[in-house]
């Protein structure tokens, strides 16, 4: 049952993962209004927390469920889909940062000042993410039928 619901929760928490990058990709659009800023702040939030659960339970299946350790070690694929989502995760700073630096101009009620030349360097970016995640499925597919095992 354990072995369920951590597979579960890493399912759930991938679709979220996309799903709130998707609501960014909509949501940041220049000029931004008070309410869209804050929403992305929320949003960007959120997805931060979603992927922390991503690692986490990606990290228990690895571990202790699924085919264990000594698959996944040793399977090229789940190297590669490792270093994609560090990938993800190194571009999501640019947005992030933008988000956070947000924070003050909304506590104190008014609109945060985005450059165009930043604007396309979070559009950018959140693309580029989006992109990169599309991919991770396949290499799951074919990790999980054996492909990318080293030295077999």
């Amino acid at each position: 049952m354990a072995q369920s619901i951590a597979a579960y929760l890493h399912y759930l928490s991938i679709f979220v993962l996309f799903a709130l990058l998707s609501v960014e990709h909509i949501q940041f659009k220049l000029p931004l209004d008070l309410s869209r800023a804050r929403s992305l702040v929320i949003t960007d939030m959120a997805y931060g927390i979603c992927a922390g659960v991503v690692v986490v339970t990606g990290a228990a299946r690895a571990m202790w469920y699924a085919k264990g350790p000594d698959y996944y070690l040793h399977n090229g694929l789940f190297h590669a889909k490792v270093g994609l989502f560090l990938l993800i995760a190194l571009l999501s700073i640019v947005p992030t940062l933008t988000f956070i630096q947000m924070r003050k101009s909304l506590k104190a009620g008014q609109l945060p000042d985005i450059s165009p030349t930043r604007g396309k360097q979070v559009i950018n970016c959140i693309r580029a993410q989006l992109l990169l995640l599309l991919c991770m499925p396949l290499l799951a597919v074919l990790m999980a039928r054996g492909y990318g095992m080293l030295g077999h």
